[in-house]
């Protein structure tokens, strides 16, 4: 990873004696030679846009997107020469990079306790959402000054590191902090503005988070799950401490196109060359089909087009019978996106908006085994925001002022729900479990902007006040309050749910460390054991053990499955993405070559498994 440093201009405000005296400030020529710590801040926080960049990747390798454009990873395969999939490695390295070192060591030396403990904290999140997605990464060597080249840490290191980093943050949160910083940290925080109580409990999530992805590890109970238990006791208690990203906002009359959320219509990049996978229609409504056990084809029944196939006895998350109290998730309105009532009619009524008809896509096209899947806006068209018919601004989190959503009390809690499982406590994994789900429900509606009754103007095709009288009647029914055999799959389905499609990262790591749910014998899958070249054996539904219903992934011999992996892959699926091609490939190869089980250089590396998904430790 080549070095590289970003420095934080200041404006040239008050500058009223001259050129002489200004250029007398600096010894520095091209950038100050000190900046304040806490104007550090807002540019750190703003760089969370990265996360969303990456789930163009992330998203079809959970399912809950397909894609036209980021193919290559919808495949499980992306080839060296390529950014894509980058940009969390830019964000950590790069984006926020030396700018959060400064952050932290200059307010360290000031003994700005509060400073430097959201320094950490902010630290040791991104560093986990670094590793998780990536793997090794160049830990002890990043900010070495002189280097040319950067050594690897191999994860179980870089993981210790995070949550000391957690750690650190929590204590120096805790600590006596007399300095007046007015509005120095309140202003530049758009996260907590600048709120300790609430800094310490998104340290202690960060912990929760990183502790998560190793319940599948054979000492997780003995050496991890208490921790986890603890810190999640001192996280979030309700989804009002949810860690968001406020964004100004503007659409097209903003200053500057960062204003805007990512996935908002006046920045193009969630336009219709992604969309909704079929996996996550059929979960979001309770359609996971049947599979014929002999040939692996759906079995058709009956005339009716939207349900054309026999539908799994076991739905997890909802079923068909809309009409029946508690059995319709109201998220799907909210969550997925629908061509029905273009022009939002009777938004507040309940028969109306459970009359919706949902259509999801392939791995790579929008024509899905039913149907074909919209944008996330509604529309079988790219967004736009002109025109009699047209976006608006967008809708929910697919919206130019909505925020980034970072992690919420709901992913605490279903984190919480899995350990208890673990250690064998199903009534506490039970209470947690609920506590999860009317948590998204709130987070949900937090969100909806309905649209305008009458005009295809864009917006939400749901009232707030209609979704949360649905949202009461489904956490009373029995799915979820009255559910009376909790699963593992009910929570982590629900955590998908939950995740959708903001935490694809998250998702991706809990599928990962469950191995897709492949069918194979020992500790972990391996060629020959689990797949090889053209084929890759799934649990199925019908199997106690597997964790995600009706999941599938593309070489699996269901229908609408039955492909193949690149030769490359050797038929596996992908574990990790590559690390971002400009950093590293151009400038650190012999680092990368020397990494283990699977060189970094390899055609194959993505399918290297990474040490939080192994039940040992990684093989040598």
């Amino acid at each position: 990873m080549k070095k590289k440093f970003l420095y934080m201009l200041l404006p040239l405000l008050g500058l009223v004696s001259g050129c002489e005296k200004y250029l007398d400030v600096n010894k520095n020529i091209d950038a100050p030679d000190k900046v304040e710590g806490y104007l550090y801040l807002a540019n750190i926080t703003q760089q969370y846009q990265g996360l969303y960049w990456d789930i163009r990747a992330l998203g079809p390798m959970t399912q809950m997107m397909g894609t036209t454009s980021y193919t290559s990873f919808a495949n499980h395969f992306y080839t060296l020469a390529s950014d894509a999939g980058g940009e969390t490695w830019r964000m950590v390295y790069w984006n926020q990079g030396m700018n959060l070192e400064n952050m932290i060591n200059q307010s360290m030396e000031a003994e700005d306790w509060t400073l430097a403990g959201i320094g950490y904290a902010i630290k040791a999140f991104s560093w986990d959402a670094l590793t998780k997605i990536h793997g090794e990464v160049p830990m002890k060597d990043a900010f070495v000054p002189g280097l040319l080249s950067h050594n690897y840490d191999y994860q179980d290191a870089v993981y210790e590191q995070v949550r000391e980093w957690a750690r650190t943050s929590i204590e120096l949160l805790e600590r006596e902090d007399n300095h007046n910083y007015g509005t120095k940290i309140s202003s530049n925080d758009f996260i907590y503005n600048g709120d300790k109580a609430k800094w310490i409990k998104f340290a202690n999530a960060v912990i929760v988070r990183n502790l998560s992805s190793l319940t599948n590890k054979k000492d997780f109970t003995t050496k991890y799950a208490q921790e986890l238990i603890d810190a999640a006791s001192k996280s979030f208690q309700s989804p009002d401490d949810d860690a968001t990203l406020k964004l100004t906002g503007g659409s097209q009359s903003a200053p500057y196109a960062s204003y805007n959320n990512f996935w908002g219509t006046a920045r193009p990049n969630l336009t219709y060359s992604y969309f909704q996978h079929d996996y996550a229609v059929q979960v979001f409504t309770g359609t996971v089909p049947d599979y014929d056990p002999a040939t692996g084809d759906k079995i058709r029944e009956g005339a009716n087009p939207y349900y054309p196939f026999k539908l799994a006895s076991k739905q997890i998350i909802t079923d068909t019978l809309v009409n029946i109290g508690g059995h319709y998730d109201p998220r799907v309105a909210v969550k997925l996106g629908t061509t029905s009532n273009n022009t939002f009619l009777n938004l507040n009524n309940a028969e109306n908006v459970k009359s919706y008809k949902y259509y999801g896509g392939a791995f790579t096209s929008t024509v899905g085994p039913i149907g074909t899947a919209p944008s996330f806006y509604g529309r079988n068209l790219a967004s736009t925001f002109t025109g009699t018919v047209h976006d608006g601004i967008g809708r929910w989190i697919y919206r130019d002022d909505a925020p980034y959503i970072l992690t919420t009390y709901a992913e605490v809690q279903f984190c919480l729900a899995e350990t208890y499982w673990k250690l064998g406590r199903k009534a506490d994994a039970f209470e947690a479990f609920k506590k999860g789900v009317n948590a998204d429900l709130v987070t949900t509606a937090r969100y909806i902007y309905p649209g305008k009754e009458g005009s295809a103007t864009g917006g939400d095709k749901i009232t707030k006040e209609l979704f949360n009288s649905l949202a009461a009647e489904y956490a009373n029914g029995p799915f979820v309050n009255g559910l009376n055999d909790l699963t593992l799959s009910h929570i982590m389905m629900q955590k998908w749910v939950a995740l959708y499609p903001w935490g694809a990262s998250e998702a991706w790591v809990d599928m990962r460390k469950y191995h897709y749910d492949i069918e194979y014998t020992g500790e972990y899958p391996s060629n020959g054991n689990g797949w090889g070249q053209a084929q890759l054996e799934q649990k199925a539904d019908t199997d106690v053990d597997k964790v995600y219903k009706g999941l599938y992934l593309a070489p699996a011999q269901v229908q609408n499955r039955k492909g193949s992996y690149d030769i490359r892959n050797e038929g596996s699926p992908s574990y990790r993405l590559r690390p971002r091609y400009n950093s590293e490939y151009m400038w650190n190869l012999p680092a990368l070559e020397s990494l283990k089980p699977i060189a970094g250089t390899a055609d194959n590396y993505q399918t290297s498994i990474p040490w939080f998904a192994y039940p040992g430790e990684m093989p040598k």
